[in-house]
């Protein structure tokens, strides 16, 4: 089951770090000579690497195999396999915290109570970033006590109190009779 994890944090700088991201994107684009990013494998990546400054390719590298972890997580749950998104999950939070930097300290660390944790398969930040919430992949038997841990680790540790949610997937929108 997905687990929301609400940090109790509220996000700030959000609009201009979100317009600077932009603008640092839009120049890796130009670099590779593409319209976005979305255009650029990762091999085509990897074989310009270092000639770009070291801003605009950890950016760029999130963005690059970001798309990529996109695909490959679509993959595993078509074969249900929790435990292949659950890493992606993973390694799509490291990439946003150590190469987008649109994480915080609280996300960062919400993320950490949660992987502590035997049940979870993975966990990632969630939305614009610099607060708000992480999501968490978990057994379902588990995610009562999941739960229940990672908010006492967490309050233990920071002194706030986050609101988590056990979500449960539905059909999605239909017309009800």
């Amino acid at each position: 089951v997905v687990v929301v994890l609400d940090t109790a944090t509220r996000r700030g700088l959000v609009d201009s770090a979100y317009n600077e991201r932009r603008a640092q994107c839009e120049a890796a684009a130009r670099f590779f000579g593409v319209p976005a990013l979305r255009d650029v494998t990762v091999t085509q990546f990897e074989s310009r690497v270092d000639t770009l400054d070291d801003v605009t390719r950890r950016r760029a590298r999130h963005v690059i195999t970001e798309n990529e972890r996109t695909v490959q997580a679509a993959e595993a749950m078509q074969r249900g396999d929790a435990a292949q998104l659950g890493l992606l999950m993973k390694a799509s939070h490291a990439s946003l915290s150590d190469d987008f930097e649109v994480s915080s300290g609280e996300l960062d660390h919400m993320v950490e109570c949660a992987l502590r944790q035997e049940a979870c398969y993975g966990a990632r930040m969630t939305g614009a970033g610099f607060g708000g919430c992480a999501v968490a992949l978990v057994r379902g038997a588990a995610a009562d006590a999941f739960a229940s841990a990672v908010a006492a680790e967490y309050h233990r540790t920071t002194g706030i109190s986050p609101s988590i949610y056990v979500c449960a997937a539905s059909n999605g929108a239909e017309a009800v009779d």
